[in-house]
This record gives structure tokens, C-alpha cells and sequence, in this order.
């Protein structure tokens, strides 16, 4: 299946009956929904440290005091071993159901006509044409902007935030978004309907990290602000769905069911100015906590202080690995492509580990004259790069970079080469978030014996903090 129309439409059906089923237990005084039985108290104290939270937890990495060798290897993963004391019951809860819901949409969406879905039909059975389409990928898509560039960041966030609120750091929760985003979503339901997507594999989890940490850092200032959004719980409530729809999807179930089947929601302390009848003002702090009541399992209680406060040591990773980069390139092309050689513009998106080491997706796409007519030929060129900084501990660092990727000629997968590429670049530091990169790389094709040589210069942004 060619036609991404109707992936398009499974991110839409999938979001909208989310919507729809969550905001039935919305009301426009809760801040989130509740469970069968709850209690909002309201205590005037200053100040308050800890907040008692029954059957319900929604941790964050930020609740834990820890010894500082917890950091010194920064990116040891924490997920199948919780060893620092992360909540693993709930990311699994969690887990589950993102993805049992995820294969029933999905599996309501197959049996619906064609005209309303966008699927095409097929004589191949379902196992058939996963691995068909498992064993072609993965190839550079071309879906529209919106749904590589703002669709799979959002979901790559949502991913992110049910590992980043059960406690994990935010390198455990990148891994976490990019296990989901690759096994359960490319090579899994959408690969039942086409080809895994490269740009996908590294735009979800790395764009999702960035967009993840926005959602729970907002999140978390409307909860102090008292759970509104411009004066409005009803605005507050929807916004705080966007932000995390698995809390909100999990409080339903929990609802419906009438029991705890999903550990999820979101106990808080929040701060706000009142208005007393004497026309002064007073701070109240309001204490909010759920409590799923029915059969179902639940975590024992435990005590624990206010999940946005930051309690602990800095996290030394953080989204602010993550670099983009933009600018343009000279393609110097082999005679075999039959174009002319020119400028293109060219993109990156990496993960900059330290400062010796980093990893990239880099992408050029130029509309070169052919040689032997007046007309014009898209040449493409992806690859995923590593590069080594030398004087590292400098602004000026010299680095070798290695990589390999494809090259095509007018978006045809039949008309291109596998590449391997190796070359030589100088990166500057102007600012904690900003620098300058210029390098050379030559291309080896092995399809068409295409050697192709490019000269690049780009500036890279560097999100949150940058480099510390």
C-alpha cells in the first residue's frame, strides 16, 4: 500500500475516539478525571512537602534524592531493572494500554469498506504482507510535512511521558519512545500497511524527547497554576489531555470498568492566590489526590513529595543532546546520474553524546539539470552518519565522520544506489546552543558506481540547555 491518506486517517480515528471516550468523564471542575471514589482537600499551610498518594502513582525523576554515582554512567539504561527505584509496575500498565488499544482501533479500521479508510484491499494475508513490507524497509517516505514532522513528534511524546512520569530519567525515557515507535508501531501495526520508514524510526523517538519534555514541563506549570488554562478548568482539563493523553485514556478505563486495571493519574499539589470576602487574598495550596477504588490491583501506599518539584541532582542527559541542523550543500556528481552538479539544501537531525561523539540522519534534495536536456531531475541522498570530534574539550574541534544511506534519482527506488560515505569536517561552537559545521564527505554507490563527493556548511541548534 502506497497511499499514506490512510495512515493519516488511523493517527485521526485513534486520536478522535481517545478524545471522545476520555472527555466523557471530563467535567469542567476536574482538572482530570476521576476515579470511582476521590477526594479533593483543600488545606491552607505553608509550605507543604509531602503529599500521601493511595493506589494511584504518577512519579517523575525528579521526586527521587540520589547519590551521585547514580550518574556515572549517564547512559546506562534503567528499564528492564528499575534500579533506581522507578515506578515499572506503571510504565508496564501503561504499556499495555497504549497498545491494546492502539490494535483494536486499528483492527475496527480493517473492517470497515475501503472508501472510508483509504486501505487498499489485497489476496495477501495479513502475516504475508508484514513481511513483505518488514523485509523492504526501511525506505525514506514521502508522506506530507505535517505527519512526519508533527504527527509522529507527538506520539514519539506521548511514549515518552508515560516512561517519563513512572520515575525515569530522560535518557530512559528516549529508549522507551523509541522501542514503542519502532516495534510496536514501523515494524509492527504499520507494517501491516507499509514499508517502515527511516526518517520515522529517528524523527519519532528523537523529536518525541524534545516535544515529550515541553508536554510534562507545561504540564506541570498549569497544575501549579492550579489546573487552568486562561481561567478556565475546562480549558485546563483539555489542555492537560492533550499533554498526556495515556493518563487520561487509563483514568477511563478505570472508570468504566469500575476498577483499577490501569495504574495511571496524576496526584499534585497545587499553589493559587484566593480571593477572600473581605476582599483580601490568601495562599492556598490544594492538595489532590485519586483513589481507584474496586478489586483491581493496586500499588501499596506510599509518601512522597510534590512530583514537579525537583528534589534531585541534575540529570547530566538531557533533550538538550539533541541537535538540528540546516543548510546547504554542493553536490559534485558522478557522470552515471546524467545531471549536472549544483547546490542543494541539505538537513540533520542528531543525537550529540558528548563532546567527542555524535550521531546523525543527514538529508539533501536538489533539483539538478540533466546534461543532455533543458529539464530537471530530483537527486536525492540520505544517510546515518557518526562522527568523532577531536579537541573536544575546545569550541574549535576538527572531526572524521562515517556513514552509509541511499541515493535516488526522482523518488525512484528502482533507480538507486546504496552508499557508503566517509569525509572530513571542522565544527565551531558560537553559543551552548548554537554552532557552525563545515565538512566534505565522498559517497561510494555500489548499485550504480555512483561516487558522488558534497561539501556542506550548516548551522546546528542545540534544544533546552545545549551543551552544558
Amino acid at each position: 500500500m502506497r497511499d499514506k491518506g490512510r495512515i493519516f486517517q488511523l493517527y485521526k480515528t485513534l486520536f478522535l475516539t481517545a478524545l471522545l471516550f476520555s472527555s466523557t468523564y471530563l467535567t469542567a471542575e476536574e482538572v482530570t478525571p476521576k476515579p470511582a471514589a476521590s477526594e479533593d482537600v483543600v488545606i491552607n499551610l505553608t509550605p507543604v512537602t509531602e503529599v500521601s498518594a493511595v493506589a494511584v502513582t504518577n512519579t517523575s525523576w525528579e521526586d527521587k534524592n540520589l547519590p551521585y554515582d547514580v550518574y556515572n554512567h549517564p547512559y546506562k539504561i534503567a528499564l528492564f531493572n528499575t534500579a533506581n527505584g522507578e515506578d515499572g509496575e506503571r510504565l508496564w500498565s501503561q504499556t499495555k494500554s497504549v497498545a491494546w488499544y492502539g490494535v483494536g482501533v486499528a483492527g475496527f479500521l480493517a473492517v470497515l469498506p475501503e472508501s472510508v479508510t483509504n486501505w487498499e484491499s489485497s489476496d495477501e494475508g495479513l502475516a504475508e504482507k508484514w513481511w513483505d513490507n518488514v523485509r523492504e524497509g526501511p525506505v525514506w517516505d514521502r508522506d506530507v510535512w505535517y505527519i512526519n514532522y508533527i504527527g509522529h513528534p507527538y506520539f514519539g511524546g506521548v511514549y515518552y511521558q508515560s516512561a517519563r512520569k513512572s520515575g525515569y530519567r530522560q535518557w530512559d525515557a528516549f529508549i522507551y519512545s523509541a522501542l514503542m515507535s519502532t516495534f510496536y508501531w514501523e515494524y509492527g501495526i504499520e507494517a501491516f500497511a507499509e514499508v517502515p520508514a527511516l526518517q520515522d524510526l529517528v524523527v519519532t523517538p528523537v523529536l518525541g524527547w524534545v516535544y515529550g519534555e515541553w508536554a510534562f514541563n507545561q504540564e506541570k506549570d498549569i497544575v501549579q497554576g492550579g489546573g487552568t488554562v486562561w481561567g478556565s478548568e475546562a480549558l485546563g482539563s483539555t489542555a492537560l489531555f492533550f499533554l498526556d493523553p495515556v493518563d487520561s485514556i487509563g483514568y477511563s478505563i478505570n472508570q468504566l470498568v469500575g476498577k483499577q486495571v490501569v495504574i495511571a493519574g496524576t496526584g499534585y499539589v497545587g499553589i493559587q492566590e484566593v480571593g477572600l470576602p473581605d476582599g483580601s487574598s490568601e495562599t492556598q495550596v490544594k492538595i489532590n489526590l485519586r483513589y481507584a477504588m474496586g478489586n483491581g490491583k493496586s500499588n501499596s501506599t506510599k509518601a512522597r513529595s510534590d512530583m514537579y518539584n525537583s528534589a534531585g541532582i541534575e540529570d547530566p542527559v538531557d533533550f538538550g543532546i539533541v541537535g538540528f541542523s540546516a543548510g546547504y550543500a554542493y553536490l559534485n556528481l558522478d557522470e552515471a546520474w546524467g545531471l549536472e552538479s549544483g547546490w542543494a539544501p541539505t538537513f540533520s537531525l542528531g543525537l550529540y553524546f558528548t563532546p567527542a561523539f555524535s550521531s546523525r540522519l543527514n538529508y539533501s534534495r536538489g533539483e539538478m539539470k540533466q546534461k543532455t536536456t533543458a529539464e530537471r531531475s530530483i537527486y536525492e541522498n540520505y544517510s546515518v552518519d557518526v562522527q568523532y570530534y577531536f579537541n573536544a574539550k575546545n569550541d574549535f574541534r576538527p572531526y572524521i565522520n562515517l556513514g552509509l544511506g541511499e541515493a535516488l534519482k526522482d523518488e525512484d527506488r528502482d533507480i538507486k544506489t546504496f552508499q557508503t560515505n566517509a569525509g572530513l569536517g571542522i565544527y565551531y561552537k558560537l553559543h551552548r546552543n548554537w554552532a557552525l559545521q563545515l565538512d566534505w564527505q565522498h559517497y561510494y554507490g555500489s548499485t550504480l558506481s555512483a561516487n558522488d563527493d558534497r561539501a556542506t556548511g550548516q548551522v546546528i541548534y542545540r534544544f533546552g540547555d545545549g551543551e552544558r
